[in-house]
């Protein structure tokens, strides 16, 4: 999903109608004797019509959207769940109005569908009045890999005018801070071969079309004013060919209590065509693991690192980054103290340490929501050379999320980081790894 992801999940899980799974009645329960009183009039018009699950045509969300790059974006989320015989969530309706400070007014269009824990697809579409305007759809079959195949597709065209760049290295100032529009169209397969359960052969071919152009945010100096023609300052086109090899023992792809998944990727990205025109080569690996420690209480341990043995011409936003709050295989991972891609080199390191702790659960109608308490620590580092220490001169963040859990599908989470240059707050779905 797209980094504009919000909480809204949560919230309508937490307000889910009476009306969208009615309960069954009771076969052994015997018929009420005597008069029946009249039932307690239900109000049609109104306020109290909206804010009545009993009587709402859809359930009215708040939206509150947190980033240190975009700021804080309101708006109101009607959404719309269809849940099955067993309370289980199939699919999610939920356009939205909202205001943003940066780019004024905009409408998004959401539909996600949740066909099994096997098959998945999304198609969300938003515009703003200013500069901003998105379009994603993805498509996941054999998630669970119990057939020899697995595959995920997606596309992507996005105006994002949020981005910064500071500059390249592990130790680029904040007062360099710039900003710029990131304009791209991206298309991606994902194919395993599932050689058991645990083990998989995996294949990624992703192209992109970036377009970087000047920077639209007031008070914050436009990228080519301070970097100059900076590579990867245009446009640019990327062609990915990326070979891993996946282990994962994971009990669940969503919500995982115990396992750990060990991904050893390598690949090759070029401007056009498979093999001429070289921009770089990459080899990595990212790794998750999962112990649980006590009741209700999980462990988790996060570590990637990122390689470029060879590089030629490599635009910015195609080097190793850390920054923000999400951990992509083979790109950004997070720094839940900075913005999106905060520090840029040519390789990177990245861990993370969480204790997530089931504080409560509470029935929502529709489906049970647990809700966690995690406190975490991020560390990680850019650098030039190969030879470089990844431990050494490391930038820390510490911080405590807040996650709500609706299984077996939805995960929406609050997390808060502090690291050298202040707080940052991320809002979104998903654990971070």
């Amino acid at each position: 999903m797209t980094a504009c992801a919000r909480w809204f999940f949560l919230a309508a899980l937490l307000w889910t109608p009476s009306w969208a799974d009615p309960p069954a009645a009771d076969p052994t329960e015997a018929p009420a004797q005597g008069p029946i009183p009249p039932a307690a009039p239900v109000p049609k018009t109104g306020l109290s019509k909206w804010f009545n699950p009993a009587t709402a045509p859809f359930i009215p969300v708040p939206e509150i959207a947190v980033d240190p790059d975009s700021g804080t974006t309101l708006g109101l989320i009607p959404t719309w769940i269809k849940t099955d015989d067993n309370h289980e969530i199939r699919r999610i309706i939920a356009p939205d109005v909202l205001y943003n400070p940066y780019f004024g007014y905009g409408v998004h269009g959401r539909v996600y569908g949740y066909t099994s824990g096997d098959e998945q697809w999304s198609v969300v579409a938003g515009v703003k009045e200013r500069v901003e305007r998105e379009f994603e759809a993805e498509y996941q079959l054999g998630r669970q890999r119990l057939q020899r195949w697995s595959i995920n597709t997606s596309l992507i065209s996005d105006r994002d005018g949020t981005p910064r760049f500071y500059g390249i290295g592990n130790e680029s100032p904040a007062i360099a801070e710039t900003n710029y529009t990131n304009q791209q169209q991206r298309a991606q397969v994902q194919v395993g071969l599932n050689l058991t359960h645990a083990w998989q052969l995996q294949y990624t071919g992703r192209f992109q079309l970036v377009d970087v152009l000047p920077g639209t945010l007031e008070k914050i100096a436009s990228l080519e004013t301070r970097f100059g023609r900076i590579l990867g300052v245009g446009t640019n086109k990327q062609l990915l060919n990326r070979l891993a090899v996946v282990y994962d023992t994971r009990d669940d792809l969503v919500v995982p209590s115990r396992g750990m998944q060990l991904i050893a990727y390598a690949g090759l990205a070029s401007r056009n065509g498979l093999l001429n025109d070289s921009m770089y080569s990459e080899t990595g690996g990212d790794g998750r693991a999962f112990w649980p420690v006590a009741l209700n209480t999980i462990l988790v341990a996060h570590t990637a690192i990122r390689y470029l043995p060879t590089s030629h011409d490599v635009p910015f936003w195609a080097l190793s980054n850390i920054g923000g709050g999400d951990s992509v295989v083979g790109g950004e991972q997070p720094l839940r103290g900075f913005g999106s891609g905060r520090f840029y080199d040519r390789d990177s390191f990245s861990s993370s340490l969480e204790l997530r702790r089931k504080v409560f659960s509470f029935d929502a109608t529709s489906t049970f929501v647990d809700i966690e308490v995690t406190p975490f620590i991020d560390v990680g580092r850019v650098f030039a050379r190969t030879s470089t220490l990844p431990f050494d001169q490391l930038h820390r963040v510490y911080g405590v999320g807040f996650r709500g859990i609706a299984r077996p599908f939805v995960v929406g989470y609050v997390d808060i980081g502090y690291g050298t240059e202040g707080v940052a707050a991320f809002t979104g779905l998903n654990y971070p790894f």
